[in-house]
């Protein structure tokens, strides 16, 4: 049962982590020849004060501008 683990910055909206879930799991379920019932997806949401880049935060970045 292949299992993908995703993780994404918070701010996008419900629809847009929706698509992506489906299509990563076609994409896992084509690829790998299995049922659809076997795919597990799981997205976990960041957030921007806890995601860093180049030792500044996401959040520290979007008030820089």
């Amino acid at each position: 049962m292949p299992i993908v683990r995703i993780e994404v910055a918070q701010g996008r909206d419900s629809e847009t982590l929706r698509k992506g879930l489906q299509a990563v799991h076609e994409a896992v379920r084509d690829s790998f020849g299995v049922r659809d019932e076997q795919v597990r997806v799981l997205l976990t949401e960041v957030p921007p004060q806890f995601w860093s880049a180049g030792g500044k935060t996401l959040l520290e970045r979007e008030l820089e501008r």
